[in-house]
Order: structure tokens, then sequence, then C-alpha cells
């Protein structure tokens, strides 16, 4: 039992090594957490996640969580769009293209519109993503903005009041 025990510690081990040889990509959440790491320093992004160690990790937890709900969203919406009888006359198609004409014209192979849903869902999570990562920006500079005695009369004096702070802002913008 033991060694079973050791032979898939080790193989959970080697995988994440094996993915980034293969050249794999990183989660969302990774690229959104360096984005926030960067534009807000790492004092206030740390205090943003509640002054862990572990800042970044519960950072890419919860942005890969919201990815997951901005991709069902966009499959939502690319979904309404790709059924709309009238999406060459929508205020955002200023060029009247067909649904397949608009997300899939790419000028490659056969069939360029051939994935034209899918470069939809891709292009509306990527949007949705960029803008819930400005949003936490803006709510964490907003929040270090009210200094120390309205944050802790606001939000109280834990460790979490700046996070609680950042995550009221973000909702209400």
């Amino acid at each position: 039992m033991r060694y079973l025990r050791t032979i898939v510690l080790v193989a959970a081990l080697a995988a994440p090594s094996a993915a980034l040889a293969a050249g794999t990509t990183t989660s969302p959440g990774n690229a959104s957490c360096k984005a926030q790491q960067t534009a807000l320093g790492a004092v206030v992004f740390k205090s943003t996640y509640g002054n862990q160690s572990n800042a970044f990790g519960k950072c890419v937890v919860k942005a890969n969580a919201a990815n997951q709900l901005a991709a069902a969203n966009a499959a939502k919406t690319c979904k309404a769009q790709q059924a709309d009888t009238n999406f060459a006359n929508a205020a955002t198609n200023p060029n009247h293209l067909t649904f397949n004409a608009f997300y899939g014209a790419n000028g490659k192979g056969k069939s360029a519109d051939a994935n034209a849903y899918g470069k939809c869902v891709s292009t509306t999570t990527s949007q949705s993503d960029a803008h819930t990562t400005a949003a936490i920006i803006s709510a964490a500079k907003a929040c270090k903005a009210l200094g120390k005695a309205a944050l802790a009369t606001t939000y109280g004096s834990t460790k979490h009041a700046f996070g609680d702070c950042v995550s009221k802002t973000t909702k209400t913008t």
C-alpha cells in the first residue's frame, strides 16, 4: 500500500512537469493574477487576498472560477447571437456581417467560418476576463485610497478587511 501511494504521488508530481515540458499554456487565472500583482504591487496584491503567503494561489483559484463562469455565460450569449436572425443588423455589427462571417472569417482553410461559435465563446470569455481583472485592480486602488482609518471604520480591522473592501467594491462596479 505504501508503495502504491509513492507511485501515485510521483505520478501526480510528474504530470505538471510533463505538461510544462509539452508547452501547454497556463490557466487564464495565472495571467489575470500576474496582471493584478504587477498593477497593484506585492503588498496591495497580498492584502487583496487576505495577507496570506498563498495570495497568488488564492487569486488563481478565484480567477479560474470566474473564467469558468464567464465561459458558461459566453456560450449562452454566443448561442443566442448565432440563433438571432437580426444579428447582421445589430448595433455592435457595423459591417452587417452574418454570425459566421463576423466571428469566423479569418481566411484560413476551406471552411474559415467553421468554428465561428468557438471563436465567439473564446473572444467573449477573454473580454469578460479582462473586464474582471480591470475591475479588481480598480477596486483595490480605490480601497487603498480610503486609508487605514476609513477602511477600519467601514470594513473592520481584521486582516481580511482590505479583501472585503475589494470584493464589495468590485461587485458594485
